[in-house]
């Protein structure tokens, strides 16, 4: 019975209970984005290579919105390099509902204020905004993502 490694038994307890709470991506290169709403819950969009991995919840819980999608599910709307407003978006699908993660700046104004957050659109209809908070810090690492584009 003492065959069984420290590090062995570590991995089985981790197997166990992934979703005890909510784990920030793996590392920087795989947060596609991630920032805190102001009621203290992450929008987060993981980039796991053959899939790409959207969550929403207080970081502490269990979230409250997981989706998983093969990464040729999902798609993305990058900045064409013109207008004052330069924005990314992922849109993840989940049934009849899309999650759009999106991170936007208008390059003119002086503020330069961002927006970012994640819309929920159902059946192609807007359903909600949740937006990050006003000082909550940003990861975005959306732009030039090898995704296919978004259809307007």
């Amino acid at each position: 019975g003492t065959s069984m490694t420290k590090a062995a038994l570590l991995t089985a307890i981790l197997l166990i209970s992934p979703l005890s709470a909510q784990a920030a991506c793996q590392s920087e290169q795989q947060t596609l984005f991630s920032c805190m709403t102001a009621k203290g819950k992450r929008i987060q969009l993981c980039d796991q290579q053959q899939t790409l991995e959207y969550s929403f919840g207080k970081p502490s819980l269990k979230p409250e919105i997981v989706v998983q999608v093969p990464r040729s599910a999902a798609t993305t709307s990058q900045w064409q390099g013109v207008g004052r407003w330069m924005s990314y978006s992922v849109e993840i699908p989940n049934g009849k509902t899309v999650y759009s993660v999106f991170w936007g700046v208008d390059r003119l104004s002086d503020e330069h204020g961002i927006e970012a957050g994640v819309h929920v659109e159902v059946n192609g209809k807007h359903a909600a905004t949740v937006k990050c908070g006003e000082n909550s810090k940003i990861i975005q690492n959306m732009e030039g993502i090898d995704l296919k584009a978004t259809e307007m």
